[in-house]
């Protein structure tokens, strides 16, 4: 069955009406969650193949992740799929108003390679969970990956309700040459506008899951030690390979010197043995990614870290000094295990420096200044964050994760997952027992003097 085919398989199936029903859309998340606790272990396994992803970081960052997402989407998916009811403006007398919560259709699902699992199933549970039928394509770069969830879709579901499409460019160009009714995608800002133009020509609404530079703010009031300790877990997490990983920091002067030595020695607790010796470390995901980061290490003065084994694809954690923002390390989102320190000596001067920069995915800000944090909070617009921590901000069903301006469009996570891939049609049911007669032609001074009673 060729591509064309598939998605018009997905909308007969969809015309049937079996998705609308509440029902259904909790049996198939049950099937899927059921699904992934019976292939966990070959999961895991794709995931150590593809990124060398420990068993502990590939259920913490991956199948754990997907497993609440997708229990929280069971708990709440009869309730979500209810028609709201709404006020009615008096102007309306007599009626009543109401949401109905309808699935767009067939939808596409594309997914990158850094985090495989957790990127791919985490948006389908929400187009699940909305009632759409759902076309997936996960990243070509983590083959294993990509088969195992093939292997677990394939094996729960027919594919005119969910389906997966392996491939390369070929595929994905294919792919956004036919109409779908919704299309999410995580990747670069790059392929990101191509999608949005491909999809442009359908006028089909997209979900744009992008990245950027996402700083870490360090002010003068900060926890050194503890900021350095969460900062290199959650930059060196996935060897950094992460959207929202802390891409540099800007640290206040006086600090500068404490952090670094703070951070090299939180490194070193996480890799006593170092980072290219410790069998868990995860590598870089090909030759490409690899030699574009080797290139980076020359860049400044390394205070820590800087080595490198290509025959592993490793690099290990390093920290970049004597950075400028004209540095060739700042001209890009990173995407490894690089971390650049940069200085500021004034908060106000840095924070409208920022504002002239494209909007990063994520910003995580250490202080102890509740004036400091308002004011970055308030002043900086970012996809989302943290306060004295990094990346934790996503993992949660109970709060949206997306991004701003180059960093993306839509959000996804519990809810908002369901509210991305659903369209919400307002209907206003009016009563036929009275009819008031002040809309209607011809129009009179006193009719007027009505209406702006009730539109003021």
């Amino acid at each position: 069955m060729n591509l064309e085919e598939i998605v018009k398989a997905q909308r007969a199936f969809f015309r049937t009406g079996a998705t609308m029903n509440a029902a259904f859309r909790k049996e198939s998340l049950q099937k899927l969650y059921n699904g992934i606790i019976a292939d966990e272990k070959e999961i895991l396994e794709a995931l150590r193949k593809d990124l060398n992803k420990s068993e502990f970081e590939g259920y913490m960052t991956e199948v754990g992740m997907v497993r609440d997402e997708c229990r929280y989407a069971i708990r709440h998916v009869r309730s979500w799929s209810r028609p709201t009811r709404v006020r009615t403006p008096l102007a309306q007398f007599a009626a009543s108003s109401y949401v109905i919560k309808e699935p767009y259709g067939a939808v596409l699902v594309m997914s990158p390679w850094n985090y495989p699992f957790m990127l791919t199933l985490a948006p389908v549970i929400g187009a699940i969970a909305a009632g759409n039928c759902v076309v997936i394509k996960p990243s070509a770069y983590s083959p294993a990956t990509s088969q195992a969830i093939a292997n677990l879709i394939g094996r729960i579901f027919p594919p005119e309700h969910v389906t997966v499409v392996q491939g390369g460019r070929k595929e994905n160009a294919a792919l956004l040459d036919i109409q779908f009714d919704y299309i999410l995608f995580t990747g670069s800002t790059s392929v990101g506008k191509l999608v949005m133009e491909k999809a442009a020509r359908f006028l089909t609404p997209i979900s744009l899951e992008l990245g950027g530079k996402s700083p870490a703010i360090i002010d003068e009031t900060a926890d050194i030690p503890l900021a350095a300790t969460r900062l290199a877990w959650g930059k060196f997490l996935n060897a950094g390979q992460t959207c929202v990983a802390p891409d540099y920091v800007l640290i206040h002067e006086s600090r500068k010197e404490q952090f670094i030595s703070s951070l090299t020695d939180a490194i070193r607790k996480s890799f006593p043995n170092g980072a290219l010796h410790d069998p868990d470390y995860v590598h870089i995901i090909n030759e490409k990614q690899f030699e574009r980061l080797a290139a980076l290490l020359s860049d400044g003065k390394t205070r820590f870290g800087g080595e490198s084994a290509p025959e592993s694809r490793c690099i290990a954690p390093t920290v970049l000094d004597e950075i400028t923002f004209d540095s060739p390390v700042m001209q890009e989102e990173i995407f490894g295990p690089i971390l650049p320190i940069l200085t500021y000596s004034n908060l106000d001067e840095t924070i409208n420096f920022l504002r002239e920069k494209p909007k990063p995915l994520a910003l995580y800000l250490f202080t102890s200044d509740k004036t400091n944090r308002e004011k970055v909070l308030q002043s900086l617009s970012f996809g989302g964050g943290c306060v004295n921590d990094a990346i934790i901000h996503l993992a949660t069903s109970e709060m949206g994760f997306g991004g701003v301006g180059d960093s993306g469009m839509g959000s996804y996570h519990g809810k908002k997952s369901f509210d991305t891939f659903t369209h919400e049609k307002s209907i206003v049911d009016k009563k036929t027992w009275l009819d008031l007669p002040m809309r209607y032609r011809p129009y009179s001074k006193f009719n007027f003097k009505l209406l702006r009673m009730f539109l003021k």
